[in-house]
């Protein structure tokens, strides 16, 4: 009986997912000029094609899009890498008050998101920084380093200390065995620390409207509420082709790395 409601449980939530996906998929194949103002469960041709080049032309997607691969991709690297030093100076280097320092920096995902936006427009003006790349590479790059730090230091916290006492013993200093011993070991984990980092900076909304404006600088959530903002214009069926172009790089980073997703994710929950 109690496997059967689970099953039962798992089929609803799934079908309460497949839903709206297949609603998303049905009404972005729509023509704009066909669609009768209310959601299509049944497909009324294929016009995909035309939906996204109109997306991709009317918000300015395309250069939102470069700008959101190229903020996710290294933003979420040198989140990774900093959170990895930083992980690995709170467990393995002998610091005083470790515990310190592992609540100050993972503060920074307790804190909501909104209360550091004031202040930060006010900053981002003063230093010119406002509506540029390096700018929101800056913010997003220190918004991802808490959490990631966070899974990397409970991976590096189930590796046996002696493998640090025997490299220092044969004379190596914590930067190689930073490097040579412990990166290697913490492949999986900081692969899941990277995904984790590049969907949080891929869909944000909040920052990319507060610190941005230009089309070439905001990242792809902020051009697609431009989409939505000319829904008079350009239709559902088009906002909804724009919505398919902005969930396919985190669907295809997760297909295909789903694997070292899930031994990364396991190995920081051990």
């Amino acid at each position: 009986m109690g496997r059967t409601v689970r099953h039962v449980f798992v089929a609803g939530c799934v079908l309460l997912w497949l839903i709206p996906l297949y609603l998303l998929v049905v009404n972005a194949l729509t023509p704009a000029a066909e669609y009768a103002g209310k959601p299509e469960w049944t497909f009324q041709g294929f016009a995909l094609l035309d939906n996204l080049d109109t997306a991709w032309d009317v918000a300015g997607i395309g250069d939102s899009f470069q700008s959101s691969l190229l903020y996710a991709v290294v933003c979420g690297l040198l989140a990774v890498l900093v959170a990895a030093m930083a992980a690995f100076a709170v467990v393995v280097l002998p610091i005083p008050r470790p515990a310190f320092w592992f609540w100050l920096i993972y503060s920074g995902t307790l804190f909501p998101l909104q209360m550091f936006l004031a202040p930060l427009f006010g900053l981002y003006a003063d230093a010119n920084l406002y509506d540029t790349r390096i700018g929101l590479m800056l913010v997003y790059t220190a918004w991802a380093v808490p959490f990631a730090f966070f899974l990397i230091r409970n991976q590096l916290t189930t590796m046996p200390p002696e493998l640090t006492e025997a490299a220092l013993l044969d004379g190596a200093s914590f930067p190689r065995i930073f490097w040579r011993i412990h990166v290697p070991l913490m492949k999986a984990g900081l692969g899941a620390a990277f995904i984790f980092q590049f969907t949080a900076v891929w869909n944000d909304l909040l920052l990319g409207i507060t610190l941005s404006r230009s089309p070439d600088v905001q990242p792809v959530m902020a051009a697609l509420t431009t989409l939505n903002n000319a829904y008079s214009s350009a239709g559902p069926p088009v906002i909804l082709a724009g919505a398919l172009i902005v969930s396919a790089p985190t669907l295809v980073l997760f297909l295909v790395f789903r694997g070292l997703f899930l031994r990364g994710v396991t190995a920081s929950a051990r």
